[in-house]
Protein backbone atom coordinates (compact mmCIF):
# COMPACT_ATOMS: atom_id res chain seq x y z
CA UNK A 1 0.00 0.00 0.00
CA UNK A 2 1.42 3.39 -0.96
CA UNK A 3 0.95 6.67 0.85
CA UNK A 4 -1.10 9.61 -0.44
CA UNK A 5 -0.05 13.27 -0.38
CA UNK A 6 -2.29 13.94 2.64
CA UNK A 7 -0.60 11.28 4.77
CA UNK A 8 3.01 12.04 3.89
CA UNK A 9 5.10 13.50 6.73
CA UNK A 10 6.71 16.36 4.75
CA UNK A 11 3.52 17.63 3.14
CA UNK A 12 3.67 21.45 3.10
CA UNK A 13 7.48 21.66 2.96
CA UNK A 14 8.93 23.26 -0.18
CA UNK A 15 12.42 22.33 -1.37
CA UNK A 16 14.29 24.03 -4.21
CA UNK A 17 17.05 21.86 -5.64
CA UNK A 18 20.14 22.98 -7.56
CA UNK A 19 21.75 19.59 -8.14
CA UNK A 20 22.89 17.07 -10.74
CA UNK A 21 24.35 13.56 -10.97
CA UNK A 22 23.53 11.40 -7.89
CA UNK A 23 24.26 12.78 -4.40
CA UNK A 24 22.19 15.96 -4.42
CA UNK A 25 19.34 14.41 -6.43
CA UNK A 26 19.19 11.49 -3.99
CA UNK A 27 18.65 13.90 -1.11
CA UNK A 28 15.91 15.70 -3.04
CA UNK A 29 14.22 12.45 -4.03
CA UNK A 30 14.09 11.21 -0.44
CA UNK A 31 12.46 14.47 0.66
CA UNK A 32 10.09 14.33 -2.32
CA UNK A 33 9.12 10.73 -1.59
CA UNK A 34 8.34 11.78 1.98
CA UNK A 35 5.93 14.43 0.71
CA UNK A 36 7.91 17.62 0.21
CA UNK A 37 7.28 19.72 -2.88
CA UNK A 38 10.67 19.53 -4.56
CA UNK A 39 11.40 21.98 -7.39
CA UNK A 40 14.42 20.98 -9.43
CA UNK A 41 16.18 23.92 -11.10
CA UNK A 42 17.76 22.81 -14.39
CA UNK A 43 19.98 24.69 -16.83
CA UNK A 44 18.86 25.62 -20.35
CA UNK A 45 18.54 22.36 -22.27
CA UNK A 46 17.90 20.40 -19.08
CA UNK A 47 20.12 18.67 -16.56
CA UNK A 48 23.02 17.01 -18.41
CA UNK A 49 22.48 13.94 -16.22
CA UNK A 50 19.37 13.23 -18.32
CA UNK A 51 21.61 12.38 -21.27
CA UNK A 52 24.52 10.40 -19.78
CA UNK A 53 25.57 7.25 -21.66
CA UNK A 54 26.79 3.90 -20.38
CA UNK A 55 26.57 3.22 -16.65
CA UNK A 56 25.19 6.73 -16.11
CA UNK A 57 22.16 6.25 -18.32
CA UNK A 58 19.87 5.40 -15.40
CA UNK A 59 21.00 8.16 -13.01
CA UNK A 60 18.30 10.70 -13.78
CA UNK A 61 15.33 8.38 -13.73
CA UNK A 62 16.56 6.57 -10.62
CA UNK A 63 17.02 9.67 -8.44
CA UNK A 64 14.64 12.38 -9.65
CA UNK A 65 11.09 11.10 -9.22
CA UNK A 66 8.32 13.08 -7.53
CA UNK A 67 9.98 16.40 -8.44
CA UNK A 68 8.87 19.40 -10.46
CA UNK A 69 11.18 21.05 -12.99
CA UNK A 70 12.03 24.69 -13.62
CA UNK A 71 14.60 25.75 -16.22
CA UNK A 72 16.70 28.81 -15.37
CA UNK A 73 20.07 30.18 -16.42
CA UNK A 74 21.33 31.29 -13.03
CA UNK A 75 24.38 32.89 -14.66
CA UNK A 76 22.09 35.52 -16.21
CA UNK A 77 20.77 38.51 -14.25
CA UNK A 78 17.12 37.62 -14.79
CA UNK A 79 17.66 33.94 -14.10
CA UNK A 80 19.52 34.70 -10.90
CA UNK A 81 16.75 37.03 -9.76
CA UNK A 82 14.13 34.39 -10.48
CA UNK A 83 16.18 31.82 -8.54
CA UNK A 84 16.36 34.10 -5.51
CA UNK A 85 12.62 34.69 -5.64
CA UNK A 86 12.02 30.97 -5.73
CA UNK A 87 14.41 30.34 -2.84
CA UNK A 88 12.62 33.02 -0.82
CA UNK A 89 9.43 30.93 -0.95
CA UNK A 90 11.16 27.71 0.09
CA UNK A 91 11.85 25.95 3.37
CA UNK A 92 14.89 24.05 2.13
CA UNK A 93 17.54 24.61 -0.54
CA UNK A 94 19.77 21.82 -1.86
CA UNK A 95 22.94 22.28 -3.92
CA UNK A 96 25.95 20.30 -5.09
CA UNK A 97 27.83 22.88 -7.16
CA UNK A 98 31.61 23.00 -7.23
CA UNK A 99 33.16 24.65 -4.15
CA UNK A 100 32.83 28.43 -4.20
CA UNK A 101 30.40 28.79 -7.12
CA UNK A 102 27.31 29.49 -5.03
CA UNK A 103 29.19 32.24 -3.21
CA UNK A 104 30.20 33.80 -6.53
CA UNK A 105 26.52 33.90 -7.51
CA UNK A 106 25.35 35.22 -4.16
CA UNK A 107 23.39 32.01 -3.58
CA UNK A 108 25.44 30.73 -0.64
CA UNK A 109 23.89 30.41 2.80
CA UNK A 110 25.50 33.58 4.17
CA UNK A 111 23.98 35.63 1.32
CA UNK A 112 20.49 34.16 1.74
CA UNK A 113 20.02 33.77 5.49
CA UNK A 114 19.46 37.47 6.28
CA UNK A 115 16.39 37.67 4.05
CA UNK A 116 15.20 34.15 4.90
CA UNK A 117 16.33 33.18 8.41
CA UNK A 118 14.09 30.08 8.36
CA UNK A 119 15.91 28.65 5.33
CA UNK A 120 17.55 25.25 5.70
CA UNK A 121 20.47 25.08 3.28
CA UNK A 122 21.98 21.67 2.47
CA UNK A 123 25.26 21.50 0.54
CA UNK A 124 26.53 18.21 -0.88
CA UNK A 125 30.29 18.36 -1.32
CA UNK A 126 33.35 16.21 -1.85
CA UNK A 127 34.80 17.06 1.57
CA UNK A 128 33.67 18.76 4.76
CA UNK A 129 35.62 21.90 5.78
CA UNK A 130 39.32 21.14 6.12
CA UNK A 131 42.50 20.80 4.07
CA UNK A 132 40.76 18.90 1.26
CA UNK A 133 37.61 21.01 0.95
CA UNK A 134 38.61 22.69 -2.32
CA UNK A 135 39.47 19.44 -4.09
CA UNK A 136 37.22 18.06 -6.80
CA UNK A 137 35.78 14.71 -5.74
CA UNK A 138 33.89 11.88 -7.36
CA UNK A 139 32.51 8.71 -5.81
CA UNK A 140 35.42 6.69 -7.16
CA UNK A 141 37.96 9.27 -5.94
CA UNK A 142 36.80 9.01 -2.33
CA UNK A 143 36.42 5.24 -2.52
CA UNK A 144 40.12 5.11 -3.31
CA UNK A 145 41.19 7.56 -0.58
CA UNK A 146 38.62 6.54 2.03
CA UNK A 147 39.66 2.90 2.45
CA UNK A 148 36.73 1.29 0.62
CA UNK A 149 38.48 0.30 -2.62
CA UNK A 150 41.43 -1.13 -0.69
CA UNK A 151 39.12 -3.27 1.43
CA UNK A 152 37.00 -4.42 -1.54
CA UNK A 153 39.63 -5.62 -4.00
CA UNK A 154 42.29 -8.33 -3.71
CA UNK A 155 45.70 -7.26 -2.41
CA UNK A 156 47.36 -4.87 -4.85
CA UNK A 157 44.15 -4.47 -6.89
CA UNK A 158 41.94 -1.79 -5.29
CA UNK A 159 38.41 -2.14 -6.60
CA UNK A 160 35.56 0.35 -6.41
CA UNK A 161 32.17 -0.83 -5.21
CA UNK A 162 29.72 -1.79 -7.95
CA UNK A 163 27.44 1.21 -7.43
CA UNK A 164 27.60 4.87 -6.36
CA UNK A 165 27.60 4.03 -2.67
CA UNK A 166 29.00 7.34 -1.42
CA UNK A 167 26.84 9.49 -3.67
CA UNK A 168 23.71 7.67 -2.55
CA UNK A 169 24.61 7.59 1.13
CA UNK A 170 25.81 11.19 0.96
CA UNK A 171 22.34 12.14 -0.25
CA UNK A 172 20.82 10.09 2.56
CA UNK A 173 22.91 11.89 5.18
CA UNK A 174 21.94 15.20 3.59
CA UNK A 175 18.28 14.25 3.97
CA UNK A 176 18.85 13.19 7.59
CA UNK A 177 20.40 16.60 8.24
CA UNK A 178 17.43 18.36 6.64
CA UNK A 179 14.96 16.38 8.74
CA UNK A 180 16.90 17.21 11.91
CA UNK A 181 17.07 20.89 10.94
CA UNK A 182 13.31 21.00 10.29
CA UNK A 183 12.71 19.56 13.75
CA UNK A 184 15.06 22.11 15.32
CA UNK A 185 13.40 24.92 13.39
CA UNK A 186 10.11 23.95 15.00
CA UNK A 187 11.71 24.86 18.33
CA UNK A 188 13.88 27.85 17.40
CA UNK A 189 12.18 29.35 14.36
CA UNK A 190 15.51 29.46 12.52
CA UNK A 191 17.04 27.38 9.77
CA UNK A 192 20.68 26.43 9.42
CA UNK A 193 23.33 25.27 6.97
CA UNK A 194 23.96 21.53 6.55
CA UNK A 195 26.87 19.89 4.79
CA UNK A 196 27.18 16.29 3.65
CA UNK A 197 30.35 15.05 1.96
CA UNK A 198 31.57 12.09 -0.06
CA UNK A 199 34.92 11.58 1.66
CA UNK A 200 33.58 11.64 5.21
CA UNK A 201 30.78 9.34 4.10
CA UNK A 202 33.30 6.83 2.78
CA UNK A 203 35.39 7.00 5.96
CA UNK A 204 32.20 6.28 7.91
CA UNK A 205 31.72 3.16 5.76
CA UNK A 206 35.25 2.09 6.68
CA UNK A 207 34.79 2.87 10.39
CA UNK A 208 34.64 -0.79 11.47
CA UNK A 209 38.00 -1.46 9.82
CA UNK A 210 39.52 1.65 11.41
CA UNK A 211 38.31 0.45 14.79
CA UNK A 212 39.70 -3.02 14.11
CA UNK A 213 43.15 -1.45 13.63
CA UNK A 214 42.83 0.69 16.75
CA UNK A 215 41.90 -2.37 18.82
CA UNK A 216 44.48 -4.79 17.40
CA UNK A 217 47.31 -2.57 16.16
CA UNK A 218 47.25 -4.51 12.90
CA UNK A 219 46.15 -3.14 9.55
CA UNK A 220 43.08 -5.08 8.35
CA UNK A 221 43.65 -7.03 5.15
CA UNK A 222 41.38 -6.53 2.14
CA UNK A 223 38.14 -8.49 2.32
CA UNK A 224 39.24 -11.13 -0.23
CA UNK A 225 42.29 -11.84 1.98
CA UNK A 226 40.54 -11.56 5.32
CA UNK A 227 40.53 -14.14 8.06
CA UNK A 228 36.83 -14.86 8.24
CA UNK A 229 35.09 -14.71 11.60
CA UNK A 230 33.05 -17.73 10.48
CA UNK A 231 34.09 -21.00 8.92
CA UNK A 232 31.25 -21.27 6.39
CA UNK A 233 30.68 -17.85 4.84
CA UNK A 234 31.45 -18.07 1.15
CA UNK A 235 30.31 -18.50 -2.44
CA UNK A 236 30.16 -22.12 -3.56
CA UNK A 237 30.05 -23.48 -7.10
CA UNK A 238 27.25 -26.01 -7.52
CA UNK A 239 26.24 -28.42 -10.26
CA UNK A 240 26.29 -27.05 -13.83
CA UNK A 241 28.44 -24.11 -12.71
CA UNK A 242 25.67 -22.42 -10.71
CA UNK A 243 26.69 -20.45 -7.62
CA UNK A 244 25.22 -19.84 -4.19
CA UNK A 245 26.43 -17.91 -1.15
CA UNK A 246 25.99 -20.04 1.97
CA UNK A 247 26.63 -19.09 5.59
CA UNK A 248 26.68 -21.04 8.83
CA UNK A 249 27.66 -18.63 11.59
CA UNK A 250 26.92 -20.74 14.66
CA UNK A 251 27.62 -24.28 15.77
CA UNK A 252 23.92 -25.09 15.42
CA UNK A 253 23.77 -23.75 11.88
CA UNK A 254 26.84 -25.78 10.93
CA UNK A 255 25.21 -28.98 12.19
CA UNK A 256 22.02 -28.17 10.28
CA UNK A 257 23.97 -27.45 7.08
CA UNK A 258 25.72 -30.80 7.36
CA UNK A 259 22.35 -32.53 7.69
CA UNK A 260 20.87 -30.63 4.73
CA UNK A 261 23.66 -31.67 2.35
CA UNK A 262 24.16 -35.15 3.76
CA UNK A 263 27.54 -34.57 5.40
CA UNK A 264 26.78 -35.65 8.96
CA UNK A 265 30.34 -36.95 9.10
CA UNK A 266 31.60 -33.37 9.25
CA UNK A 267 29.20 -32.50 12.07
CA UNK A 268 30.52 -35.48 14.06
CA UNK A 269 34.20 -34.66 13.49
CA UNK A 270 35.62 -33.66 16.94
CA UNK A 271 38.05 -31.28 15.22
CA UNK A 272 35.12 -29.30 13.78
CA UNK A 273 32.94 -28.98 16.87
CA UNK A 274 33.33 -25.25 17.50
CA UNK A 275 33.47 -22.27 15.16
CA UNK A 276 37.03 -21.50 16.31
CA UNK A 277 38.13 -25.02 15.38
CA UNK A 278 36.43 -24.77 12.01
CA UNK A 279 38.00 -21.37 11.24
CA UNK A 280 41.42 -22.84 12.00
CA UNK A 281 40.74 -25.61 9.47
CA UNK A 282 38.69 -23.48 7.10
CA UNK A 283 40.48 -24.15 3.77
CA UNK A 284 40.17 -27.93 4.17
CA UNK A 285 36.58 -27.65 5.45
CA UNK A 286 35.52 -25.51 2.48
CA UNK A 287 37.17 -27.99 0.12
CA UNK A 288 35.26 -30.90 1.66
CA UNK A 289 31.97 -29.00 1.64
CA UNK A 290 32.63 -27.85 -1.90
CA UNK A 291 33.05 -31.44 -3.16
CA UNK A 292 29.53 -32.26 -2.02
CA UNK A 293 27.94 -28.97 -2.99
CA UNK A 294 29.32 -29.32 -6.52
CA UNK A 295 26.91 -32.23 -7.03
CA UNK A 296 23.76 -30.31 -6.01
CA UNK A 297 21.45 -28.14 -8.13
CA UNK A 298 20.90 -24.54 -7.04
CA UNK A 299 17.09 -24.50 -6.97
CA UNK A 300 16.82 -27.72 -5.00
CA UNK A 301 19.54 -26.74 -2.53
CA UNK A 302 18.08 -23.25 -2.04
CA UNK A 303 14.70 -24.73 -1.14
CA UNK A 304 16.31 -27.04 1.43
CA UNK A 305 18.41 -24.23 2.93
CA UNK A 306 15.37 -21.96 3.21
CA UNK A 307 13.29 -24.68 4.85
CA UNK A 308 16.11 -25.22 7.35
CA UNK A 309 16.35 -21.48 8.13
CA UNK A 310 19.95 -21.15 6.95
CA UNK A 311 21.34 -17.96 5.39
CA UNK A 312 21.90 -18.25 1.64
CA UNK A 313 21.76 -16.07 -1.46
CA UNK A 314 21.88 -16.52 -5.21
CA UNK A 315 24.37 -14.35 -7.08
CA UNK A 316 21.90 -12.00 -8.74
CA UNK A 317 22.50 -9.52 -11.56
CA UNK A 318 20.68 -6.15 -11.44
CA UNK A 319 18.67 -7.03 -14.57
CA UNK A 320 17.33 -10.12 -12.81
CA UNK A 321 15.91 -8.00 -9.98
CA UNK A 322 13.17 -6.60 -12.22
CA UNK A 323 11.56 -10.05 -11.94
CA UNK A 324 12.29 -10.61 -8.25
CA UNK A 325 9.05 -11.89 -6.65
CA UNK A 326 9.72 -10.27 -3.29
CA UNK A 327 10.44 -6.84 -4.77
CA UNK A 328 7.30 -7.05 -6.88
CA UNK A 329 4.95 -8.41 -4.23
CA UNK A 330 6.24 -6.12 -1.46
CA UNK A 331 5.71 -3.05 -3.65
CA UNK A 332 9.37 -2.12 -3.85
CA UNK A 333 9.47 -1.92 -7.65
CA UNK A 334 6.68 0.18 -9.17
CA UNK A 335 5.82 1.86 -12.48
CA UNK A 336 6.60 5.52 -13.19
CA UNK A 337 5.71 7.52 -16.28
CA UNK A 338 8.79 9.08 -17.85
CA UNK A 339 9.25 12.52 -19.38
CA UNK A 340 8.64 11.15 -22.88
CA UNK A 341 5.41 9.39 -21.97
CA UNK A 342 6.84 5.88 -21.64
CA UNK A 343 6.66 3.84 -18.46
CA UNK A 344 9.59 2.44 -16.52
CA UNK A 345 9.98 0.62 -13.21
CA UNK A 346 11.64 2.39 -10.26
CA UNK A 347 12.93 1.17 -6.91
CA UNK A 348 11.22 2.83 -3.93
CA UNK A 349 12.83 3.92 -0.67
CA UNK A 350 13.68 0.85 1.45
CA UNK A 351 11.29 1.68 4.28
CA UNK A 352 7.68 1.63 5.36
CA UNK A 353 5.83 4.24 7.41
CA UNK A 354 2.89 2.80 9.29
CA UNK A 355 3.05 -0.23 7.03
CA UNK A 356 2.93 1.85 3.85
CA UNK A 357 5.56 2.58 1.21
CA UNK A 358 6.16 6.16 0.07
CA UNK A 359 5.53 5.78 -3.65
CA UNK A 360 5.47 7.54 -7.00
CA UNK A 361 3.12 10.53 -7.02
CA UNK A 362 4.27 12.47 -10.07
CA UNK A 363 5.46 11.54 -13.57
CA UNK A 364 9.12 12.27 -14.21
CA UNK A 365 9.16 15.96 -15.11
CA UNK A 366 10.31 17.21 -18.49
CA UNK A 367 12.85 20.09 -18.39
CA UNK A 368 11.01 23.29 -17.48
CA UNK A 369 7.64 21.57 -17.27
CA UNK A 370 6.63 23.61 -14.22
CA UNK A 371 8.07 26.99 -15.21
CA UNK A 372 4.63 28.57 -15.60
CA UNK A 373 3.58 27.31 -12.17
CA UNK A 374 6.49 28.83 -10.27
CA UNK A 375 7.63 31.72 -12.49
CA UNK A 376 4.33 33.41 -13.15
CA UNK A 377 5.37 37.03 -13.49
CA UNK A 378 5.67 38.66 -16.92
CA UNK A 379 9.41 39.01 -16.52
CA UNK A 380 9.71 35.36 -15.59
CA UNK A 381 7.68 34.34 -18.60
CA UNK A 382 9.98 36.41 -20.79
CA UNK A 383 12.90 34.63 -19.17
CA UNK A 384 11.49 31.28 -20.21
CA UNK A 385 10.30 32.15 -23.68
CA UNK A 386 13.22 34.22 -24.96
CA UNK A 387 16.21 32.02 -25.87
CA UNK A 388 18.58 34.98 -25.94
CA UNK A 389 17.72 35.72 -22.32
CA UNK A 390 18.00 32.07 -21.36
CA UNK A 391 21.63 32.02 -22.48
CA UNK A 392 23.82 29.16 -23.67
CA UNK A 393 23.27 25.69 -22.28
CA UNK A 394 26.84 25.47 -20.96
CA UNK A 395 26.57 28.37 -18.51
CA UNK A 396 25.14 26.21 -15.74
CA UNK A 397 28.08 23.85 -15.58
CA UNK A 398 29.03 22.71 -12.09
CA UNK A 399 31.83 20.29 -12.82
Amino acid sequence: MTMTDETLPLDGIRVVEFTHMVMGPTCGMILADLGAEVIKVEPPGGDKTRHLPGLGIGFFRAFNRNKKSVVLDIKSEQGLRAARELIATSDVMLENFRPGLMGELGLDYASLVESNPRLIYASHKGFLPGPYEHRTALDEVVQMMGGLSYMTGPEGRPLRAGTSVNDIMGGMFGAIGVLAALRERDRTGRGQEIQSALFENCVFLAAQHIQQFLMTGEAPPPMPSRVSAWSVYDVFTLAQGEQLFIAATSDRQFRILCQVIGREDLAKDPQLTTNAQRVERRPDLLRRLGETLATLRKDELASRLEAAGLPYAPITRPDELVRDPHLLQSGGLVPMRTENGDTTQVVLLPLTLGGRRPGVRLPLAAPGEHNAQFLGSASSRDLLENPSVMGRSDLHRID
